[in-house]
């Protein structure tokens, strides 16, 4: 027994020989979260004479908050992008072919946004809350096995689910550069979407509330 220990103590200490010592160090940059200032420097928002931040929302927290703070914007601004393409492309008529459940087809949806999801049954609006949920457990879950952590080194937004992000390979051979715009633009893309889906619920929902709105 105490020859088999001796044996195993020696070739932990022959492998720990091998490995480098920056190992600690590396470890400790790696998990060390982008700094606010980094966070914030995107996007670019000289339009409004600095970062437009009117609750003073950016100077709660550490770092680590300011890095959830980003994810959770730009997340919500997919979402709202996602709403607002759908509302639009509802009440412009589209239609996919065959049924949404059963005796329900997709062409007898109602053309108004909050009817069409009214239209929908129950059990179709918890799948999709189902799968919402599933993508975001996955996300947290795939952040912390396949990658860095967004609140510990990793990219603010980046979605880590298979298939999920950039599936069709666009930003393959982008330089830094390029991926830095095109972050910005999503963010900024995303927040307007946010106003844009919040003007139609409201447009839909309080009567002469957005004016020069066509009924939604």
């Amino acid at each position: 027994m105490k020859t088999s220990a001796a044996l195993i103590l020696s070739a932990l200490s022959a492998a720990s020989a091998f490995a480098p010592a920056a190992n600690k160090a590396s470890s400790t940059a790696l998990n060390a979260c982008v700094s606010r200032e980094t966070v914030l420097s995107e996007p670019d928002t000289t339009e409004f004479g600095g970062i437009w931040d009117p609750l003073g929302l950016a100077e709660m927290g550490s770092d680590e908050t300011i890095a959830w703070y980003r994810h959770a914007e730009i997340k919500h601004g997919r979402v709202a992008m996602a709403a607002f393409v759908g509302w639009w492309a509802v009440g412009a008529g589209a239609r996919f072919p065959g049924e949404l459940s059963h005796g329900l087809d997709f062409a007898s949806i109602p053309s108004k946004g909050l009817e069409a999801w009214d239209a929908v049954p129950g059990w179709g609006k918890a799948q999709m809350l189902l799968f919402a949920g599933l993508i975001e457990l996955h996300d947290e879950l795939f952040h912390s096995i396949r990658g860095t952590h967004y609140m510990k080194g990793g990219t603010p937004g980046k979605n880590m689910v298979p298939g999920l992000y950039d599936p069709f390979g666009l930003s393959t051979g982008k330089s830094e550069d390029a991926k830095a715009r095109g972050r910005s633009s999503e963010i900024k893309n995303g927040r307007l979407a946010m106003v844009g889906i919040a003007g139609l619920w409201a447009a839909a929902t309080l009567d002469g509330s957005v004016p020069l709105q066509p009924p939604c």
